[in-house]
């Protein structure tokens, strides 16, 4: 009940003060290329629930009927406005639209497509007890997920991500799952908004636990 409290009012808050850039995103998404603002994909929610999320489109519109669910650095599906979008996180501002509506919280396990979900052994299944979030530590160490596939050679986007990112995503979260109180929560926080600067100022990442 606090965290909901806590989501909402965060949320709420925050599309408030963002809504500027919100603004000025949209505007510059539809000036860039044809398609919708949002990119409405399906992902797994509480207990097992679909839902749609609400992304600034950073790829070429029905990008993932068009190739992987994982993106690569440099995939080409991804529009000249979107590796900006990427590069400094915009598109997780929309989400508190989801966190708002109940669909996910500020912090979270990140959401999964459907067919990874379908990989959870039972102890994994644990993740889908609570409400996926915008950021949680496995966000914090993967924000340069894109460079890994990248740098990885490996052709396929999805099976470089399940080699080099999920194992270590899973456990992230499943510690979560187990420590997850306010106080992590607001850490997470703090982690994720310093690593976001260092990140683009030479630094590195801020607070990922030990797993």
């Amino acid at each position: 009940m606090l965290k909901r409290l806590f989501d909402l009012v965060c949320s709420s808050i925050g599309l408030i003060l963002l809504s500027p850039i919100l603004i000025a995103l949209s505007v510059a998404i539809k000036l860039d290329s044809p398609g919708p603002v949002f990119y409405r994909g399906v992902r797994v929610g509480r207990y097992g629930k679909p839902f749609r999320i609400f992304k600034f489109r950073s790829m070429v519109p029905n990008a993932d009927k068009i190739g992987a669910d994982s993106t690569s650095g440099s995939d080409m599906r991804v529009t000249k406005i979107g590796h900006i979008i990427r590069k400094f996180k915009f598109d997780e501002f929309s989400q508190l639209i989801n966190v708002f509506l109940g669909d996910m919280s500020i912090v979270g396990p990140r959401p999964e497509v459907q067919k990874f979900v379908d990989m959870y052994t039972e102890e994994e299944k644990a993740i889908l007890t609570l409400r996926p979030g915008i950021t949680d530590w496995s966000s914090i160490k993967f924000h340069n997920e894109g460079d890994i596939i990248e740098a990885s050679g490996i052709k396929d986007a999805d099976e470089a991500y399940a080699k080099l990112i999920r194992p270590t995503k899973l456990k992230l979260q499943l510690k979560y799952v187990r420590e997850h109180n306010l106080w992590v929560d607001i850490k997470i926080i703090v982690c994720t908004i310093l690593t976001l600067f260092s990140t683009r100022t030479g630094g590195g990442v801020v607070g990922v636990p030990e797993i």
